[in-house]
């Protein structure tokens, strides 16, 4: 995968998926944390709250990875997850669409 080219169209469509699909997640976490911290009583559930949000920190920072060496996982990770879908993936060349969708098969 390291070896794959990424002409300008393709990274233009990659950037469009990739930003689309992280702005999706952060969007559910804001409302989710929002609920959470409406729900905050007492310290110890500030405290979680402020562990689980470095948590998800962590987990979006692990999978929202835009190096293009590992952009097709990234994106197979995504299709897995229902985060995007092949549609999302239009603008890039068939055989990409191809592997990341056999990636994600795979996963």
């Amino acid at each position: 995968m390291r070896d794959l080219k990424w002409s300008p169209p393709e990274k233009a469509a990659a950037r469009r998926a990739f930003d689309q699909a992280l702005k999706n997640e952060l969007e559910e976490l804001v409302r989710e944390a929002k609920g959470m911290a409406a729900a905050v009583v007492e310290a110890s559930d500030l405290w979680n709250l402020e562990s689980w949000l470095a948590e998800r920190r962590r987990e979006l920072d692990r999978k929202y990875d835009y190096r293009y060496s590992v952009l097709p996982i990234v994106f197979a990770t995504l299709v897995k997850q229902g985060r995007i879908t092949e549609k999302d993936l239009h603008g890039l060349a068939p055989e990409k669409v191809g592997l990341i969708l056999g990636l994600a098969h795979s996963l």
